[in-house]
């Protein structure tokens, strides 16, 4: 049978699936030795609050929940003060919160959200994506390489300092 992916916003009904993908991937970033996500964020409530805002996304095979982004439209404020520079100033899509199901972990979902968030920005008008990830998370830098994201410089956010990419679609 052949697999059917598809993107689509987050719902209170993916609240429970989403969180537990969320401890999973802490989990993993906890066990690879990396400092993000190791104090109390991501939590449930930042879960309910992204899909309140309409922000949250989930990658869905077969009716079922793999993998998970938050989505924000031209609203990072931490992105104003960049030390370095972003390669665009107009509108754009940030990343946040990017995690796969242990079911899945290693095997292109993460890549496969990506490409999904950026047809999706593509249909909406927004040509720059950008997102930024703690020095320490090897995983999602490989990802970013690999798709062609440019580092640009270094954010702060949630109390540390974090490596910022942007890419034009």
């Amino acid at each position: 049978m052949k697999s059917e992916i598809k993107f689509r916003k987050a719902t209170q009904d993916d609240a429970d699936k989403i969180w537990k993908i969320l401890q999973q991937a802490i989990e993993r970033r906890r066990l690879d030795g990396s400092l993000q996500w190791q104090n109390g964020y991501p939590n449930p409530e930042t879960v309910n609050s992204d899909i309140q805002k309409q922000i949250g996304y989930v990658l869905t095979e077969n009716d079922r929940v793999v993998a998970y982004s938050a989505v924000l439209l031209n609203d990072e404020p931490a992105y104003e003060n960049i030390e370095g520079k972003w390669l665009s100033d107009g509108d754009f899509n940030v990343v946040h919160r990017v995690a796969v199901s242990d079911e899945v972990a290693g095997k292109g979902y993460a890549t496969e959200i990506f490409r999904r968030i950026e047809d999706f920005s593509r249909q909406n008008g927004i040509f720059s994506v950008k997102v930024d990830t703690n020095f320490d998370n090897s995983a999602m830098l490989h990802i970013l390489k690999k798709l062609g994201y440019t580092y640009c410089g270094e954010v702060y956010l949630s109390g540390g300092v974090r490596k910022a990419f942007e890419k034009l679609i």
